[in-house]
């Protein structure tokens, strides 16, 4: 990344793995091969990843634990206040990375916000730090107010929704893009006729087909999945390739309405 820290090129999804069944199938991903896990304050999990770290048998050092701080507590010292807070959930030392949920735009606090982020970096509560749904207004917004550039952003891309211009943005701003809903929130995209037949062409299955996209796009995915073989079919893209015929195929796939959850604010408050 843009400060010099390397994270693995694909992640895990926390998103509703809450309790003893999240624990556990965050200890099974780790133990699985997965480095990176991404939570948040409002997946109300941060407690359970903090288990799960601590039970899975794998050093620390080796792990890259994501938060995110939501989009209510965007004031400089309740941001703060919210990631000690995520750090006493969770009962670690620190973040490897924190990210802003969502700019709140219609508050218009995010920079302030950043600058909390910032801070924090400072007095070593977290080690990355970056962004979720952030527009290129936004992210022009914090650059030149705090000469700072997010090291992530983090935003909903998928074969129908591929976010061609954002991804443009973040590699010419040196931003790595991070995918959540990769798999399009398993809606018919599992079912596309297209990628079932480049999958049936290399034996594999359709979510390898479509994460393998995402890896060759430089888009880092952060696909969930609690049984132990979806987990390690996950994590099993690295020894396959989609020819360039197959990139271009699944490009024709962008549709408008492609994106599943939408910038409605009402929709996102509570981001």
């Amino acid at each position: 990344m843009n400060d010099g820290v390397h994270i693995p090129a694909i992640g895990f999804g926390t998103y509703k793995l809450n309790g003893r069944e999240g624990v556990k199938a965050m200890a099974a991903a780790i133990r699985n091969g997965y480095r990176l896990l991404d939570s948040a304050f409002n997946y109300e999990n941060e407690g359970a990843l903090g288990e799960a770290v601590r039970t899975a048998g794998v050093p620390r050092a080796q792990l890259r634990i994501t938060s995110k701080l939501p989009g209510r507590h965007h004031r400089f010292d309740q941001a703060l206040a919210t990631i000690e807070e995520s750090l006493y959930r969770a009962r670690l030392d620190y973040y490897d990375i924190y990210l802003i949920h969502w700019p709140n735009p219609g508050k218009g606090l995010y920079v302030e916000a950043w600058q909390a982020l910032i801070e924090a970096r400072k007095r070593g509560l977290v080690r990355s730090i970056g962004v979720c749904n952030f527009l290129p207004e936004h992210l022009e917004k914090l650059i030149a107010e705090t000469g700072v550039t997010p090291a992530i952003n983090q935003i909903e891309l998928h074969p129908y929704f591929p976010q061609e211009a954002q991804r443009a943005f973040d590699t010419a701003h040196d931003i790595v893009t991070q995918a959540w809903s990769p798999l399009g929130r398993a809606n018919q995209l599992l079912r596309e006729p297209l990628i079932e037949a480049i999958a049936r062409r290399l034996d594999r299955s359709i979510v390898q087909v479509i994460l393998r996209w995402h890896l060759q796009l430089g888009v880092v995915a952060l696909p969930k999945a609690a049984s132990d073989e979806r987990q390690r079919e996950n994590l099993s893209i690295f020894d396959f390739a989609l020819t360039p015929d197959d990139m271009a195929s699944i490009a024709t796939l962008a549709r408008p309405d492609g994106r599943t959850f939408d910038q409605d604010p009402a929709r996102y408050e509570e981001y």
